[in-house]
């Protein structure tokens, strides 16, 4: 009984609080409608002019903004622009000026760094390659840093233009290549006899050049970076004359994040062990070997291979992402 009694009294509320609504919204149609009844022909006319006048001011002001606020704007960009340029370009000149004369002994570089690298470098890395020695044993860790960024910029590109099922969705470059499946991207290379032909025996010369500039960093220029970027120059042309069908038959994104990977992680447990010794003064059980031979200057011919797996696979990687979508 006193549900049904609650009930009631929540309706007849409801209806009086619609009826009270819809009785000001009445009044309020009244109270316009006897406003604008009370305005005689002449006011209305007057404010039906004023209406004209701030929708012409309005329109004017846009067309300004459109045509004359654009080119003062791009002259204004451009008067910023050669500023800018021609500031930079005094400084810079104006250092250059300042600069101590080229073999001058009051110039910077000619420190006790410097000299250490000079002096000791044979003996405390075993790298007869003083720059080898100076990357790849005194900044070691700077050369970390350089074949990460290599990885990171490499993955980057991956998560951008990698062609799958679902790319096109969150990227706008992946979709363009998605949405045209005729363009010279999606197709492999026609058969070239001349061209396979050639990079039949150019091919093997190039991975073998790469390979020994790679192994010889230590001894004779080279290293590294230097053989990697001609390994994957001799990638590149294999699968320019041959199809990127042939490559996955033994370079795959499996591949690729699989040695990647085990050469930052072999790099990286290379430097902490001789960071952990170096600065706890703990004689390394690595030896240095004879300078000159092949298998010497200690951790540094390791360090060689795994930055040059790092650049072959990111150069080819690169490649293979910019012209097929996927490796």
């Amino acid at each position: 009984m006193k549900s049904k009694m609650m009930n009631k009294l929540s309706e007849w509320l409801t209806d009086e609080a619609s009826a009270l609504e819809r009785e000001m919204e009445a009044s309020q149609e009244r109270a316009a409608d006897e406003d604008e009844a009370a305005l005689t022909p002449a006011e209305i006319r007057w404010a039906q002019e004023e209406k004209e006048e701030e929708e012409r001011i309005a329109r004017r002001l846009n067309e300004w903004t459109d045509e004359t606020g654009t080119k003062i704007s791009r002259t204004l960009y451009s008067i910023l622009c050669l500023v800018i340029c021609l500031t930079l370009i005094v400084l810079l000149l104006y250092t250059v000026t300042e600069l101590p004369s080229f073999g001058s002994p009051d110039h910077p570089i000619n420190n006790e760094v410097s000299a250490r690298y000079i002096e000791k470098g044979l003996q405390e890395t075993g790298a007869v390659n003083i720059v080898t020695g100076m990357i790849l044993d005194y900044r070691a860790f700077d050369t970390l840093g350089e074949s990460s960024v290599l990885f990171t910029a490499a993955m980057v590109v991956l998560f951008l233009l990698r062609k799958d099922k679902e790319s096109h969705k969150y990227s706008p470059l992946a979709k363009v290549m998605h949405d045209n499946p005729h363009s010279d991207t999606y197709y492999e290379p026609k058969n070239d006899i001349i061209l396979q032909k050639t990079a039949f025996v150019l091919v093997p010369i190039v991975l073998l050049t790469g390979v020994y500039v790679v192994l010889n960093g230590h001894l004779s220029p080279g290293g590294g970076f230097s053989g990697g970027a001609i390994m994957g120059a001799g990638l590149i042309l294999y699968v320019i004359a041959f199809g990127f069908a042939k490559m996955r038959r033994f370079f795959t994104y499996k591949t690729y994040q699989f040695v990647v990977l085990i050469a930052l992680l072999t790099y990286a447990c290379s430097k902490c062990y001789s960071f952990f010794t170096g600065a706890n003064h703990i004689p390394s059980v690595i030896p240095l070997g004879t300078p000159g031979a092949i298998l010497s200057s200690g951790l540094i011919l390791v360090l060689n291979i795994c930055v040059g797996f790092v650049v072959t696979c990111t150069m080819y990687c690169f490649y293979a992402v910019f012209r097929k979508g996927e490796l």
